[in-house]
């Protein structure tokens, strides 16, 4: 099958606080018709951020002939996150999931807990007609014991009511190769993040080889200070298997979208998007139209 294509909003977060209808209209001129929003502040803007309300939400997406196809929310606390399902229900966003997630070392109890919270989260998206489903990063392949900090999330959630949004280029900073997770898991993805690990990054694609202890207590604070922008480039000019990725998704019986995101830039955000987007083009069995 033909792999659809998108972009991740956070790729263009300064574009967007600027202006928000010019950057969708300049997207869809690049040629992207599918987006995924990334809300941070979800207590206070319900929607994609940015105050955009849904009325003008719907009106730039469908102006310039854009689908939103998902949006990460946080935080995601199911006691408050009425308001933010009503508003993606109502602009016709099919699913929410989480941006990102932390766990304290060797914690299993809560690692349960809170994959309890996230069935409890799918069960509200189910019952306006969306799907929840749950973003990684690279801390998820933390062994906790005997298990995988990912299993753990995995096998204690409701495959029905949470879903997979694999990030590869995360799966792959951990030491693991996201294709076999494909095949293990592969009725729950949905959805996956495409990044890519620059040549002239400077250290080991692995983070848990020289960068990070395999048994450190991952935070935020820590996350961002390994978070080395250098080793991020424009998708499709570094050093990431993308065509392999691509080949895998086509035996997923549920994939919907492989979305572009791009944390790092030493461009503007739009200018790295028109990289990515060029550079994307020379994949094979891949669809940027609606």
């Amino acid at each position: 099958m033909t792999i659809d294509i998108g972009v991740q909003l956070y790729s263009v977060r300064r574009a967007l606080a600027a202006d928000p209808e010019a950057t969708l209209a300049r997207l869809a001129e690049l040629g992207f018709t599918r987006v995924e929003g990334a809300n941070h502040d979800a207590e206070s803007d319900p929607g994609i951020g940015f105050g955009i309300t849904a009325d003008r939400l719907r009106s730039a997406l469908d102006e310039n002939g854009l689908s939103l196809i998902g949006s990460h929310v946080n935080p995601l606390h199911p006691e408050t996150l009425g308001p933010v399902l009503d508003f993606h229900a109502e602009i016709g966003n099919p699913g929410i999931g989480c941006d990102i997630e932390f766990y304290p070392y060797g914690d299993v109890d809560y690692v349960k807990r809170r994959a309890d919270i996230f069935t409890r989260v799918g069960e509200l998206c189910a019952e306006r007609g969306m799907v929840f489903y749950y973003h990684n990063h690279f801390q998820e392949f933390q062994r906790f014991g005997d298990a995988i900090v990912y299993e753990l999330i995995l096998e204690n959630t409701d495959p029905e009511l949470v879903k997979i949004e694999m990030d590869t280029y995360w799966m792959y900073r951990a030491g693991q190769d996201p294709i076999d997770w494909m095949r293990r898991y592969s009725d729950r993805v949905i959805l996956t993040h495409q990044k890519d690990f620059s040549e002239s990054a400077g250290e080991s694609l692995n983070l848990f080889d020289e960068i990070v202890r395999p048994d450190a207590n991952i935070d935020m604070a820590l996350f961002e200070r390994v978070k080395n922008p250098r080793a991020f480039t424009e998708i499709g000019t570094g050093k990431l298997p993308i065509q392999s990725i691509i080949d895998a998704l086509d035996v997923l019986p549920n994939f919907r979208c492989m979305l572009l995101e791009q944390d790092h830039t030493t461009f503007t955000d739009l200018e790295s998007v028109r990289r990515s987007r060029e550079a994307f083009g020379h994949y094979d069995r891949i669809s940027f139209e609606n």
